[in-house]
């Protein structure tokens, strides 16, 4: 008691937050979060580990911490958010709707400006981001990486045990390797008119970056699926990268160019919807609206643009008028990309345009809703903790008894035939989701199809 007779007051020291001004974790978000721990058996980082801080509800508990100026912005801070491979599983199982991918998007933003890296690893995540991001210069190693393939050097260095003696991140590069086509310069039609007697309405591709590069049959095939279904398709030249992988890897401005840039290019085609077949791609281009919310310019502009996304399988799967598919009779085992999954909440759709395939049998893969280990570069930069991943699917994959693997994105697809080779199963094919439908329109037998991807 003072001289007047009134307690003391306890003054609350309130700690400045280890966060900087710049789209740090939103508080509101963070407090959806109840821990309850359903998250983790979802998670894939936890589920190799049994270590509470790699696993969402502990990632978030570090936030909270960081947030409150009670933790700091250090390299095990570092650590355990680097080890998120983004899959957003964790959203799927959450009970309470915590929008995890806002959260570790902002908080990587918050790793990348606050806390340095070594020089090796800053070294390699700009020679990715030179490349992955850009579908030219992808093309332009497409010769050099095709003579590699195709003069046994690559087969050499394989057999020979050399790739040991790289480092993991180098030796994985050439582990993730596709066919190279030999053809740099292709170029696919700008536009495409629907082959139905009614056209329904215009819709513009995205080419994507690794997808234009190296899986051009993958988008020549997404035309022609789309054309039979009574679309007419615009393919914007020039596109450019959608900023996936930055705004995964929490390089926002790098990002924000990027989404704009792909806007303007949209906004031109005059089309009703955007289509894409490349999950990371899809999943980013739907959250324009949230990544520019605080430019009063494009804020309005990216949240209309993303309105409009589509992924091929939930644009179609709809449709009451699908045109008639002819019998294929293939075993598949479907590997959901997890940010078709979980980050789009896109699951039914895929099934449901396979399904209709006569004599198509579709086979569930066990534990389908952990990640294969791709996660957009994750198996570029840990790719020890990736080949894990890898292996558990790969089993997974194979108990399914299929004659050919089929998911919806690029990485996972290069993940997913990596891993296969690596116990053994290289003569197990990959197809993209839109190639079975594809062959199924074209009345493409089993045995062509198999035969083509073998060959």
């Amino acid at each position: 008691m003072d001289s007047t007779g009134t307690a003391p007051q306890t003054l609350v020291s309130i700690k400045p937050s280890a966060f900087d001004a710049i789209h740090p974790p939103e508080k509101s978000v963070m407090d959806t979060c109840v821990h309850c721990g359903f998250c983790l058996p979802a998670c894939p980082t936890y589920t190799l580990w049994q270590d509470e801080m790699d696993s969402p509800r502990g990632r978030i508990w570090m936030m909270r911490k960081a947030a409150q100026g009670e933790a700091p912005l250090d390299e095990t801070f570092q650590q355990h958010m680097d080890h998120c491979l983004g899959c957003m599983s964790c959203m799927t199982a959450c009970p309470s709707g915590v929008e995890y991918n806002k959260l570790i998007e902002d908080t990587r933003g918050q790793v990348e400006r606050n806390i340095p890296r070594t020089f090796a690893d800053r070294l390699f995540r700009k020679m990715l981001f030179a490349t992955f991001s850009h579908p030219k210069r992808l093309r332009s190693l497409g010769v050099p990486l095709a003579i590699y393939q195709r003069t046994g050097l690559q087969s050499l260095m394989r057999k020979s045990g050399l790739l040991k003696l790289l480092p993991a991140r180098l030796a994985a590069m050439d582990a993730l390797l596709p066919t190279v086509p030999l053809n740099p310069i292709h170029s696919l039609p700008t536009k495409n008119a629907a082959t139905t007697a009614a056209m329904r309405t215009r819709v513009a591709m995205l080419t994507g970056c690794v997808q234009d590069a190296y899986f051009d049959h993958v988008n020549r095939a997404t035309i022609r699926v789309l054309t039979a279904f009574g679309y007419e398709v615009v393919i914007p030249e020039s596109q450019g990268c959608c900023g996936a992988l930055l705004v995964h890897s929490g390089l926002e401005e790098e990002a924000h160019a990027y989404a704009k840039r792909l806007i303007e290019k949209f906004e031109s085609t005059g089309a009703e919807f955007i289509v894409i077949n490349a999950a990371g791609c899809g999943s980013t281009m739907k959250e324009y609206g949230h990544l520019l919310r605080d430019d009063a310019t494009w804020a309005a502009r990216a949240a209309k643009f993303s309105a409009s996304c589509r992924d091929i399988s939930e644009l179609l799967s709809p449709l009451n008028d699908k045109p008639e598919f002819h019998a294929l009779p293939i075993r598949i085992a479907y590997h959901d990309a997890c940010h078709l999954r979980h980050a789009q909440g896109i699951f039914t759709p895929p099934r449901a345009l396979l399904q209709s395939i006569p004599s198509l049998d579709l086979r569930e893969i066990a534990d389908g809703n952990l990640c294969c280990g791709s996660a957009g570069v994750y198996n570029l930069l840990y790719p020890e903790t990736a080949a894990e991943l890898g292996d558990r699917k790969a089993a997974n994959v194979l108990a399914t008894e299929a004659e050919a693997l089929v998911s919806a994105n690029p990485g996972c697809l290069l993940q997913l035939a990596a891993s296969l080779r690596r116990n053994g199963h290289a003569e197990l094919p990959t197809f993209h989701t839109v190639e079975i439908l594809d062959a199924a329109l074209r009345g493409i037998s089993r045995e062509e199809l198999l035969a083509g991807r073998r060959a």
